[in-house]
């Protein structure tokens, strides 16, 4: 709890208040989406493959520009971009008011991806670069914490809107959070706070190819390649199997999904400190991932309880809500998640802005980061989409938690190896006069 506090403490700062406007913005914006687009699926009858699309469209404008996108971060005024990407997120939203079919909702989703890997970027590398010397996981954990806390805002608050509401007035309030956001930029986050980078400080394609000869940075690039894979699918399709499958509300389904994020936002900022203050930081990248694995090969459990459970049905908040077995096993299943992913990410964050201080290029170091994550995110939810319709909803979830455990393991594999290699080289080139 007291370092819960410090994280809470963090927002009196007036620049990583600002700073987390925009990550509470993004984050209640893309949960209450998500919920949305299960809404989408019922409403338009979508296959499995289709659905997967919903993600793959996301992704695949923002695999083509979150490398150019970071080295422009490095140099250039950073809050400029933050201002952009909250501006392009209210299109967003008004593109969502008038989508007619599932191909409208794709290319809406293109246009989301932009918005977001705008924010995304530049958010974390501006909070990389004025963090204090030493207290980078602090300030990483504590800003997707409050993160975590907007999406567990997007999931309870979004998806009563979307249940008693409807879809207009959702993104109408989404609006307004995004120019609250856009304001505090505006006024308290000080001109080019981070990025500014002189142009020929590395050179992008050079900067990338040196970040790549670091054995951290590119065991974390392979990681990641697999890792997406599965955690996309359970992304994408763990609301759309509890709509489509057992009926569930959207009111509902955001209490699923705010099962895992209730746990990473209590304990995100704590554990980013831990990782501080123990070091080692790619252990806790392993047991986070193996954790997800798990959590994931729990979701096909949903289809058990549906039958074993008795459901609890009450009436509230504008209609009858329903929460049988399948509700309960899943919550769970996301509750596990989230702690997963409260282990993991502050660690791989700040392993990412720490390689990528050594060249001045910490745009960069999360831009690879990105597209590491972006390649998988394109090719997963169409792959994985293809299994739940061709084969079986449980097979799809079962082959996200393989991919997701084989990227622990070579995690660890390429950076024990690439590490090894480099200690070899270091003594190799050793001075004999330091002996």
């Amino acid at each position: 709890m007291v370092q819960f506090g410090n994280s809470v403490a963090l927002l009196r700062d007036k620049e990583f208040s600002a700073l987390a406007g925009t990550a509470f913005a993004r984050s209640q914006a893309y949960s209450t989406l998500l919920i949305a687009l299960a809404l989408y699926a019922e409403d338009f009858g979508t296959t499995g493959t289709v659905e997967g699309l919903f993600g793959t469209a996301f992704a695949v404008v923002q695999l083509l520009i979150v490398l150019p996108l970071g080295r422009k971060v490095d140099t250039s005024n950073a809050k400029h971009w933050l201002l952009l990407g909250l501006a392009i997120n209210v299109v967003v939203f008004f593109g969502f008011m008038l989508v007619e079919s599932a191909t409208h909702v794709i290319l809406v989703r293109v246009l989301q991806g932009v918005g977001a890997s705008v924010l995304w970027i530049t958010g974390s590398t501006v909070v990389g670069h004025i963090a204090p010397d030493n207290e980078n996981g602090r300030w990483l954990g504590s800003y997707n914490q409050v993160a975590a806390f907007s999406s567990l805002a997007g999931d309870v608050v979004g998806g009563y809107l979307l249940f008693a509401e409807g879809y207009t007035f959702t993104y109408v309030v989404l609006t307004g959070v995004t120019i609250l956001a856009f304001v505090l930029v505006l006024l308290n986050l000080r001109d080019d706070p981070g990025g500014g980078t002189e142009n020929d400080a590395g050179g992008g394609v050079a900067t990338l190819k040196a970040l790549l000869d670091l054995p951290m940075i590119r065991a974390l690039v392979v990681f990641r390649l697999a890792f997406s894979v599965g955690k996309m699918a359970v992304i994408i399709f763990l609301p759309i199997l509890a709509r489509t499958e057992f009926g569930t509300t959207a009111f509902a389904i955001g209490w699923i999904l705010a099962g895992g994020k209730l746990t990473k936002s209590i304990t995100q900022g704590y554990v980013g400190d831990l990782s501080d203050r123990v070091g080692n930081k790619e252990y806790f990248v392993v047991a986070g991932a193996f954790l997800y694995g798990i959590g994931t090969a729990l979701i096909p459990l949903s289809y058990y309880f549906e039958g074993t459970i008795d459901p609890v049905r009450f009436v509230a908040f504008g209609g009858e809500q329903t929460l049988g077995g399948a509700f309960f096993s899943l919550f769970g299943a996301y509750m596990v998640l989230g702690i997963a992913d409260s282990i993991r990410l502050p660690a791989s964050m700040s392993l990412f802005v720490e390689e990528g201080e050594r060249y001045d290029s910490v745009a960069s170091a999360m831009s690879l980061r990105s597209i590491s994550w972006k390649v998988g995110q394109v090719a997963g939810p169409v792959g994985i989409g293809a299994i739940k319709q061709y084969v079986s909803t449980s097979a799809a979830f079962y082959t996200a938690a393989g991919f997701i455990v084989v990227a622990s393991g070579v995690f660890w594999v390429v950076f024990r190896r690439a590490s090894a290699r480099e200690a070899a080289l270091a003594d190799a080139n050793a001075d004999p006069a330091d002996d």
